[in-house]
């Protein structure tokens, strides 16, 4: 309706005055916002209703992928296990690979931590205020459209890279995952009868052969912060016992792990000599239990 008789006046539209008669006549429905010219649909709550509509199912979506694929629980955190490669969860990847890069790190932390992803955050929030065209395709706002395209893309590649990098660390350094290998540890649990709640009998403890050997002198400065000072290992963090070795192991096999690393143990060809290396194989090779009399 209008507010007077003046053409150049603000019309404002309220809706449909029309009054269905008796046996008939006009529909009570009020009109499309499209019969209007140049009016939209209500931003409250029609507008606003559906932007949060479209919020929930992405949230939805995103809560679906995280507990179907949950970040995997590691052993808890040791600062002398050099063998330890950190990875955030997965959906924190490409900004792990995004802090990797020498411009936004170390002299430039504090650019890339807060710097960038405020201006990324600031202008997501700005979006609205700055986009103001009536247009709503896409193909007709290209300006937006290539940046959510460019976003999206580096999302992509930079989470990519991070994986592609710790998938080649654990291949260079023969290591398997702690989730791996706790899983296997359950399942060869299960299979000795621990997990109906079995007892399991403890085996009798293996002394050391040989305590004054001189290659216990470069165990005690290599090895001990993974493997114990009593060279029994640290289960719980994946390190395995050194005593009983070799009835576990031969001593090629011996060699070969202390050379080339396996499974989290990292390889000591370029920190050891040969002559060391040789030494160190020939006692492991020689920790075995006690004849049975």
């Amino acid at each position: 309706m209008a507010h007077g008789h003046k053409s150049n006046e603000k019309v404002v539209y309220v809706g449909d005055s029309r009054v269905k008669k008796k046996g008939g006549g006009y529909d009570t429905v009020p009109p499309d916002y499209s019969a209007y010219p140049g009016k939209s649909e209500a931003f409250i709550p029609n507008f606003l209703l559906k932007e949060w509509m479209v919020g929930v199912v992405v949230l939805v979506g995103f809560l679906v992928l995280t507990i179907a694929e949950p970040a995997p629980l590691g052993y808890p955190a040791d600062p002398t296990n050099a063998a330890f490669i950190p990875m955030p969860d997965w959906y924190f990847l490409f900004l792990y690979q995004f802090l990797k890069y020498p411009y936004v790190s170390q002299d430039y932390v504090v650019l890339g931590t807060i710097g960038i992803p405020g201006i990324a955050f600031g202008a997501l929030l700005l979006a609205p205020f700055l986009d103001t065209g009536k247009e709503r395709r896409f193909y007709k706002r290209p300006i937006t459209s290539i940046l959510m395209l460019l976003s999206l893309i580096s999302l992509f590649y930079l989470t990519k890279q991070s994986w592609d990098h710790y998938t080649h660390e654990l291949e260079k350094t023969n290591t398997i995952p702690e989730h791996h290998l706790r899983e296997e540890k359950a399942r060869e649990a299960a299979e000795k009868g621990q997990g109906q709640g079995g007892a399991v009998k403890e085996p009798a403890a293996i002394p050391i052969v040989d305590k004054n050997d001189p290659a216990m002198d470069i165990l005690q400065a290599r090895c001990v912060a993974c493997h114990a000072v009593d060279l029994k290992g640290q289960e719980s963090a994946g390190f395995p016992a050194l005593v009983g070795v070799g009835d576990r192991l031969s001593e090629d096999d011996i060699r070969d792990i202390v050379t080339n690393g396996k499974n989290g143990m990292p390889a000591q060809k370029d920190s050891m000599s040969p002559e060391e290396i040789d030494q160190v194989v020939t006692w492991l090779a020689k920790q075995k239990a006690p004849a049975a009399e």
